[in-house]
């Protein structure tokens, strides 16, 4: 079965950076558009990132030039590299893959970014 796992959050000051991963299993990672989505205490779920089959990445206009995400195919892997960490930014980090229409999510990992 599909199996996504987040790892890398952590307790971070602002300014500093993270780097997180996406370990995915279970599908054919190479044809799966792959996201990063997050969810700070008493809001709502918001897109951060995703990174599609051939590369093309889009972002949230409130990570643009501090966030990256990338993908290794050969390790079935995702990555989003953050930098210039805003207290703004804590919250709970979920991978997402789509695959064949469907929307499969990790169980998230917990980034904090203290002032």
């Amino acid at each position: 079965q599909v199996q996504l796992v987040e790892s890398g959050g952590d307790l971070v000051q602002a300014g500093g950076s993270l780097r997180l991963s996406c370990a995915a299993s279970g599908f054919v990672f190479s044809n799966a558009a792959m996201g990063w989505y997050r969810q700070a205490p008493g809001k709502l779920r918001e897109r951060v990132a995703v990174i599609r089959i051939f590369g093309t990445t889009n972002y949230a206009d409130s990570v643009k030039g501090r966030f990256t995400i990338s993908r290794d195919n050969a390790k079935n892997t995702a990555y989003l590299q953050m930098n210039s960490l805003k207290p703004e930014d804590t919250a709970v980090y979920y991978c997402n893959a789509v695959v064949l229409g469907v929307d499969y999510w990790g169980k998230g990992t917990l980034v904090t970014v203290s002032s």
